[in-house]
Order: structure tokens, then sequence, then C-alpha cells
């Protein structure tokens, strides 16, 4: 169950890296005009009074959250019997490599669920339709959401993505560790100065309290933010040239290279050690997806708390992505089955706070402040992330550049290069592939 789970969640918020593979079917893929089966029976989402229709939806949703899912897509069949909405779900790198072919064959899915870092590929290449009018007919605006989150739907100012949910990284705590090293277990650090002084108390009681994994999950996920926390960026405004070897951000590197040296990390930790050993009672602190929160419930014996990621640098900042609705493009639209999808992205968004129950902060804002949802008190304590996480940016092939930045925070590390150099050679490289992806994609 733990091995499902673990490569679930490796690639949740991971299109990273699978760009290239799905640019490679993208250029045939087109749309019919959406009106091309006459007038649709709907409204931009507010309702459907037509024919019956059948919809297709694919989502990567294959751990716990995909039976939350589901349940939620039996309800609406059951309230809307002119819609059927049926579901397909792959493992998320299966799901982004068979999704082009199969809308450029006609054999796509009326819906599909995409992370926030993809929406910007799938768009550049046709595959999904804007989705501006369901946003203006449902007054959704960027009121009704965390600015970034909204944003992150738009490519070239057009919007193509509904945003569902938002899940970033936390800050977990074993207070059973903690105790040991006579930490008060309900507080825990939120300052630079507090956590390293909470590390040097773990080490002084023989325990290596924070460990640091090289492997983008989530030793990387952890440089992503606080290369962030530290005002630093990944790429300039236009994302044209790669800026994460800038001062700030060899700052940010050397910081978490150092828990290694200093000995509050062992060095070359395994893939997923970092939270095994903190489940197993081994170290104190770990950084890590809220879709860990449902996976310590069935941990009884370990006794934890989760809360947002201490503010080690400047500002606050967490690595985070978001699932979005988005609409394929088939070859011949049915206006109809549009128009039940949009009614049908609407109703989910509108039940978020059920989707939340799986592990997701609820994209809407309305829901984040309802009293029903800050009664899922884990969930909940990391909803103020929101306001300030760090998401990937809008451009399309983005994937195989964020590999090369992770693939730099690996190699400092486990120590093959000293922080500046690993940064820098990796700059070198992801400028060349964003020359590469603009040649690519005509911007």
């Amino acid at each position: 169950m733990i091995q499902n789970d673990m490569s679930r969640r490796r690639l949740l918020g991971l299109g990273l890296g699978l760009g290239a593979a799905a640019s490679l079917t993208l250029a045939g893929c087109g749309g019919g005009d959406d009106s091309a089966s006459g007038p649709a029976a709907g409204n931009g989402g507010k309702e459907y009074t037509g024919p019956k229709v059948d919809l297709k939806l694919w989502n990567g949703f294959t751990g716990g959250d995909g039976e939350i899912f589901k349940t939620l897509v039996n309800q609406f069949n059951t309230e809307h019997k002119n819609i059927a909405v049926s579901v397909a779900t792959y493992q998320w790198e299966d799901y982004y490599n068979k999704l082009p072919g199969a809308a450029s064959s006609g054999n796509g899915p009326d819906i599909a669920v995409m992370h926030m870092d993809q929406l910007a590929t799938f768009a550049a290449r046709g595959v999904i339709t804007e989705l501006d009018d369901v946003a203006k007919n449902l007054e959704l605006a960027e009121g009704d959401f965390a600015p970034t989150v909204w944003k992150g739907g738009l490519y070239n100012n057009k919007r193509y993505g509904i945003p569902l949910d938002m899940h970033p990284l936390g800050f977990y705590y074993n207070k059973t560790v903690m105790q040991k090293a006579g930490l008060d277990p309900n507080k825990p650090p939120t300052t630079k100065d507090d956590y390293v002084a909470a590390l040097t108390e773990l080490k002084k009681a023989g325990i290596q309290g924070f460990w640091v994994s090289p492997f983008q999950f989530t030793g990387g996920m952890t440089f992503y933010s606080l290369l962030n926390q530290w005002g630093a960026t990944l790429f300039d405004a236009d994302v044209a040239k790669a800026t994460f070897n800038s001062d700030p951000a060899v700052e940010a590197c050397t910081w978490l290279v150092d828990m290694i040296k200093q000995g509050f990390s062992p060095a070359n930790v395994g893939q997923d050690a970092d939270y095994l050993s903190f489940k197993s009672g081994k170290n104190a602190f770990t950084w890590n997806g809220i879709w860990q929160i449902n996976d310590l419930k069935k941990s009884p014996d370990v006794q934890w708390g989760v809360a947002p990621l201490p503010q080690i640098g400047s500002k606050p900042a967490a690595w985070a992505n978001s699932h979005n609705f988005t609409i394929v493009k088939q070859r011949a639209n049915d206006a109809n089955k549009v128009s039940g999808a949009k009614v049908f992205i609407n109703w989910l968004s509108e039940h978020s706070l059920d989707w939340a129950k799986g592990g997701q902060v609820p994209a809407r804002k309305a829901v984040r402040e309802g009293a029903e949802f800050k009664a899922l008190p884990e969930i909940s304590s990391l909803a103020p992330e929101l306001e300030y996480a760090a998401f990937p940016p809008a451009a399309p092939g983005l994937g195989e550049v964020m590999t090369t930045f992770y693939n730099s925070f690996n190699e400092a590390a486990l120590g093959k290069k000293s922080p500046k150099q690993a940064l820098d050679d990796g700059v070198a490289k992801a400028n060349k592939q964003l020359e590469d992806n603009r040649k690519k994609y005509g911007s």
C-alpha cells in the first residue's frame, strides 16, 4: 500500500519532465468549432437543458483520493439525468503521455484533470479549449480564489483551467521525537533561529532531526520553497532565462546542504527515506506534501502534527501545485457535450469541500473560509500557504527545464558539486532548453 501511495504522490504535481514526451504528438491536435453540432443547450456552466450527453473524464487520482473523486462523480450523475460522466483513471505519467495521441485521434476525453504546470503546454498545442466564457457566465473572478491559483489557469491571457484545489508542502513534526530532545511537542519551530536551535537539541540527543533528500521528492521541492523564501526566482519574468543561480538562490541551497555537512541530516538519503524515517521515529521534521496527512492518519502509533513551512528566509513561501479542470478539443466537438462538461466543472468546483477530505486545499475562497473546512484541522492548517504558494510559471514545455533544476540540487545535495557550481551548470543547461522551447512553441 505504501508503495502505491509513494509512486502516486511522486507524480502529484508532476507533469514535470513529461512535457517532452507529450509534445511529440501534440502538433496534430486540433479542435472543431464548439458549435459544430448546432447551438448548445447550455449557458457556460450554469445549467444544461439539452438531450442526454455521455462525457468521458480522465484523471490520475489512483490513491484514496480517487475513491472520493468517483463518489462525487456518481453524486453528480444522480443529480443530472441528462449528463452521464464516466471516469477513466491512469497513473499521472501514463496519463500525460497518452492524452495527446488520444485527442488527436478523436478518442480523447471530454474533460481532463490537469496540473497547473501542464496547462500552458497543452494549450500551446491546441489540445485543450479556452474557458473564459465559463468564468464569465459563472461570474468567477480572482477574488473568489487565491490570486496565485487563479492566475495559474491562464496562458497568453486566456483561461484554460478552472482550479479545483491546491496541494502544498507542509511541515510535519514528530512529537515523540521532539520530547526525547526536551522540546515542546506542541510548539514546532517557525523561524530559522528556532529551527536550528531545535535541530541542535535533537543532535545533542543523538538524533539527526531533518533528513535532506537529494531527490525531487522531497528535497528538491524543499529547495524550491527555500529559494522563494530567500526572494530568488527560478526564471526571469518572461521565462526566457533561468535565474536559479542568483546569489540568494545559492545561499538558500547552501543552507540546505549545510544541514548535511553539520550533521543534522545523514548524507545520501534514499528516496522516501526521509518520510519513512519520520514515521518510524528516527527523525523529527520532514517537509512533505499535504497528501501525506491521510497516510499518517492510518498510523495511530505515530504522534505527529502538521503546520505551514517554517520561514527560514526573508519571507514565507511553499512549493505547491494545483489540479485544474480542462475541456479537451475533439476533431468535431459536440456543442452539447461541451455545455454539459462546463456544468460538471462548475458543480464539482462548488463541491470542493468534499474533495478536500481527500487531502487537498479547496481553491474556492468561500469553501476555505467555511466552518466545515475549518473542521478538518490538519488539512485546513495548511490553507494559509495558499496566499504565498510558489507555483510553477505558465510556460509551455517547462517540464524538462524543471527536471534540470531538480537535478542541479541533487548534485549539490550529494556533494558532487558545490551549490554554486551545481546551480551555474544547471542554469547553463536550462537556458539552452528554454531557447529550444521558444523555437518549438513559437513564443
